[in-house]
């Protein structure tokens, strides 16, 4: 499992606790919702594994999407499998390259990403490990350093491993299709999660505008 990759601006840092009255106090946890995207086909458009960071590019849509969770005050994370470093295609700086890429690309338009976390991991190169989706480890890490209630969150990806670990939390999975994505894997997201066309509506259907 690897260490997320954080933006530490202190004023995107939150509280840990919130008073609610004279009698109780809520901590940030169990208020938080965050939402967790996928990577490669979801906010960047997938071209294989990444070697240098000008092939990073947004996908229509995605900047808007991060902007308007931005300004509901959720926990924009990025969670990415990255089989490519165990397979010797990249390398943990290739990775960290076109992770800056992505933050600057974002941010040049006025949206930020909170942290981004991934495995560089797969079976058949490094053995099994429980941070490679649909393992929730890397989650589990994001909750934990974000006090972030995994319940109320939602799970956003092109393939169905991206969004699975929803049903590990009992939280809403989304599935944003697009031509790599196997139809079998659009027919169990559309019949046992949700289905919407682009990010546009991902945020539309989160937040119910």
């Amino acid at each position: 499992m690897t260490r997320g990759e954080h933006d530490r601006n202190p004023h995107r840092e939150a509280r840990t606790s919130l008073a609610i009255t004279g009698e109780h106090t809520l901590s940030l946890r169990e208020i938080r919702p965050a939402i967790f995207f996928d990577r490669d086909g979801t906010l960047i458009r997938d071209v294989g594994y990444i070697r240098h960071a000008e092939d990073v590019e947004l996908v229509p849509q995605a900047v808007n999407a991060v902007r308007r969770m931005n300004y509901q005050l959720w926990p924009v994370i990025v969670v990415t499998n990255q089989s490519g470093i165990a397979r010797g295609l990249l390398t943990e700086d290739d990775y960290e390259r076109a992770r800056a890429r992505l933050d600057d690309l974002v941010q040049e338009r006025g949206a930020y990403i909170t942290a981004q976390y991934h495995c560089p991991h797969h079976p058949d190169y490094t053995g099994p490990c429980e941070c490679r989706k649909p393992g929730t480890a890397l989650f589990e890490q994001a909750i934990l350093e974000h006090a972030i209630n995994p319940a109320l969150s939602v799970f956003v990806g092109d393939r169905w491993r991206d969004i699975l670990p929803a049903r590990h939390y009992g939280a809403r999975g989304v599935l944003v299709p697009n031509e790599g994505t196997p139809p079998q894997e659009v027919e169990r997201a559309r019949a046992e999660m949700e289905v919407v066309p682009t990010l546009t509506d991902v945020v539309r259907l989160v937040l119910q505008v």
